[in-house]
């Protein structure tokens, strides 16, 4: 038990703080499943697991509101494991330590997984409190859906019978989404090329620390740094104008994150060991002034390191460093429609030396298919002109808009009674699983809000304490005023 058990509603930060201390990363949610289950079952209320795994739990309506249209109040299991260098922290053993901080509450050290841990604990709050107003109701929680939507992906029709999906997957408060973007994930493998270590060399480690990092949706569009992008430069100086001789590389851990960290095994020559120090002095100033107000904690260094049985052949350097460097990233279009709104982007997320290859992962999102597939050609394009191998996996569509939405309508009315001001309607441009649920539920009518979370899929994630209370009477009041399955 921590302090955050004292907060309210103490019912949904209780479940959240055992959500906490249950390891629950993609790929990972079985524990956290079995307790879901388990404590459902004791409750008395009927749960199934589906062929994927997703969890569906179902509560009968609130007397004298049977008649009211069936609500799916839909989270997801997972969490993005990320933690600081100096950390140490197993996701698939190690409990997520919460702590608090003014209106905040924090991680020590790592990712906290309010995304979406706060949305599937107000999920189970509801499903425990015997006193709120609603109509029939069923809790969708889906798995993997920040690696990879498997769950959403999976979720067949036929078992679940509502006609509104309430989606708690959004991070902001006083904003309520009708879309989402749609992604794909590039899978690039370079074949290694490996030559003997020359003479007259020294091995150094190049690393880029300090980086802010975010969700390679919410935060892309705010200029962040990013890791990999840096270190394709830096090794395109110091190979070039360095003579330094590339053993591995490596940067990012998650293709849906900005790299907050990456590093290089070099060889150099002693000669020169001088003049690269110089280099990379240069470029911490240039980044310091560059990202000055975004990014101000980056730490560019060279550090001695064992001597590595291999290097890459002077080919293959080449054309890695000069796909990285043309390897598109970032914002690559606004919306015409909605011009505060990101259409396309894309993020270079991760860069691994394996064995025998070097491994490139990048999302791609967009708002529509022509923008995600016009950057996924482009990105092929460089990589294949280098030699490597590139394999689209996971092509998901967005949620597209439906301004006639009645829920849509329902909730701003309720946002406007209960707060006194109307929420901002809003597209957001990450991949909300709404979108895929489309396919097996094409009749659903589906909402998404959420409280302030900052910060998402990085070490400073945090959620406001406030937002969360706001959230909990917005959902609570959404729930009651549900129409009649007639109306």
């Amino acid at each position: 038990m921590t302090a955050i058990r004292s907060l309210s509603p103490s019912s949904l930060w209780g479940f959240f703080d055992t959500i906490c201390s249950i390891p629950h990363p993609s790929g990972h949610e079985a524990a956290l499943g079995r307790w879901i289950i388990d404590w459902a079952q004791a409750q008395g209320l009927a749960v199934r697991r589906d062929d994927t795994g997703n969890l569906i739990i179902k509560k009968p309506a609130s007397p004298g509101m049977e008649h009211r249209k069936g609500v799916v109040l839909q989270a997801h299991l997972d969490m993005v494991p990320q933690a600081n260098a100096d950390t140490d922290h197993d996701f698939t053993r190690d409990p997520i330590r919460p702590r608090i901080d003014g209106d905040w509450v924090y991680a020590t050290g790592t990712t906290l997984g309010a995304d979406n841990g706060i949305g599937m604990a107000a999920c189970l709050a509801v499903l425990a409190d015997p006193h709120l107003a609603h109509g029939p109701l069923e809790v969708l929680l889906t798995v993997d859906e920040e690696s990879g939507m498997t769950g959403a992906f999976g979720l067949q029709p036929g078992w679940l019978e509502g006609e509104i999906l309430l989606n708690t997957d959004s991070e902001q408060d006083g904003d309520v989404y009708m879309g989402c973007a749609g992604g794909v994930d590039a899978n690039i493998t370079l074949p290694y090329q490996a030559e003997p270590v020359p003479a007259g060399y020294r091995a150094v480690r190049l690393s880029i620390t300090g980086l802010r990092g975010g969700h390679s949706g919410i935060n892309i569009h705010q200029g962040r740094a990013s890791a990999t992008k840096l270190l394709a430069e830096l090794l395109h100086v110091l190979t070039r104008h360095g003579n330094a001789r590339l053993s591995s590389l490596d940067g990012g851990t998650l293709r849906n994150a900005i790299a907050r960290e990456a590093s290089a095994l070099l060889l150099v020559p002693e000669e020169k060991s001088e003049h690269l120090h110089t280099l990379l002095a240069q470029y911490q100033r240039q980044y310091a002034a560059e990202f000055n107000g975004v990014d101000d904690r980056i730490r560019l260094a060279l550090s001695p390191n064992d001597m590595p049985a291999r290097v890459m052949s002077d080919a293959m350097q080449q054309q890695l460093v000069r796909a990285l460097l043309a390897c598109p990233h970032g914002v690559m279009a606004m919306s015409r429609s909605m011009p505060e709104v990101t259409q396309t982007s894309t993020n270079l997320g991760v860069i691994a030396t394996r064995e025998d290859h070097v491994h490139v992962q990048c999302l791609i999102r967009s708002l529509d298919n022509a923008g995600r597939d016009r950057v996924a050609t482009m990105t092929a394009a460089v990589f294949e002109l280098a030699g490597a191998e590139v394999r689209f996996d996971g092509a998901y569509p967005g949620w597209q808009p439906n301004p006639d939405s009645p829920i849509m309508k329902l909730v701003l009315d309720t946002h406007e009674k209960v707060f006194g001001a109307l929420p901002a309607v809003k597209v957001i441009h990450a991949g909300l699983e709404c979108g895929l649920f489309k396919s097996a539920y094409p009749h659903w009518d589906m909402v998404s809000f959420g409280p302030t979370i900052q910060g998402a899929h990085s070490p400073d994630e945090r959620v406001s304490i406030d937002a969360v209370s706001r959230f909990w009477q917005l959902l609570v009041q959404v729930l009651a005023q549900i129409p009649d399955r007639d109306n």
